[in-house]
């Protein structure tokens, strides 16, 4: 027989990556990130900017702090704003249900006032109009009319599956128009260090294109190595 969980486990102290390692991030495109990580961490496609960024640059980085909560609940995620501190990134998992809202605009508030960065779910939001006066980047699943309940059981500061991926309390998280990429936190510094050498394969790619670069395959090698062959 299973016992009844407590309605809140939190997790008050994780690690956090210190503000210079914050800053690294700053203004660094999610695309730049992800191939620092050899093409992984970023989330499901299908959490996206709200609104699809029309009317919120949404743009972040920061600390997640990870709000666990079921399908339809969000108490968790009331718990989370306790916690939040300047810069963090809400992470609100809500195991993915699309029956109604993870959040809404008066959270979205909340998350201001503590001083939030950003709001990440794998659910969708309602109260775009009163969201996009609130100002804060959200990234969502979409938009629906219908309320959460605030039941529990859930979690903070630990852990959170969204998206496809695990988001530990302390990671960073990164996002822009593109998507969300989560960094894990043991990996801040290497990726860190590897990011200037995609910008500067970037740029220099950049700058052949602007030039007329337009023949990225050197089909004569593969011609010669059999990699491609013409046919009538």
């Amino acid at each position: 027989m299973i016992e009844e969980p407590p309605l809140l486990t939190i997790r008050k102290d994780f690690p956090r990556p210190t503000a210079a390692q914050v800053d690294a991030f700053r203004g660094v495109p999610t695309g730049f990130v992800c191939d620092a990580m050899d093409g992984t961490g970023a989330l499901s496609l299908s959490i996206r900017p709200i609104g699809d960024g029309r009317d919120i640059d949404c743009t972040a980085c920061g600390p997640a702090i990870c709000a666990d909560n079921g399908p339809a609940d969000l108490l968790a995620t009331l718990a989370a704003l306790h916690h939040v501190q300047e810069g963090d990134i809400l992470v609100a998992g809500a195991d993915a249900h699309q029956g109604c809202a993870a959040a809404g605009d008066r959270v979205m508030g909340m998350l201001r006032n503590r001083g939030g960065a950003g709001f990440v779910t794998d659910g969708p939001m309602r109260d775009y109009a009163g969201i996009v006066s609130v100002g804060v980047p959200a990234w969502c699943t979409g938009l629906t009319p219908a309320s959460p309940f605030a039941k529990g059981p859930g979690t903070v500061g630990r852990s959170v599956l969204i998206g496809g991926r695990e988001v530990r309390s302390g990671d960073m998280i990164v996002a822009d128009r593109d998507g969300v990429v989560v960094v894990p936190f043991e990996r801040i510094d290497e990726v860190i260090d590897r990011l200037a050498r995609v910008r500067e394969l970037e740029e220099a790619l950049d700058a052949d294109v602007e030039k007329g670069f337009c023949e990225p395959l050197d089909f004569a090698e593969m011609i010669a190595d059999k990699r491609a062959v013409f046919v009538d």
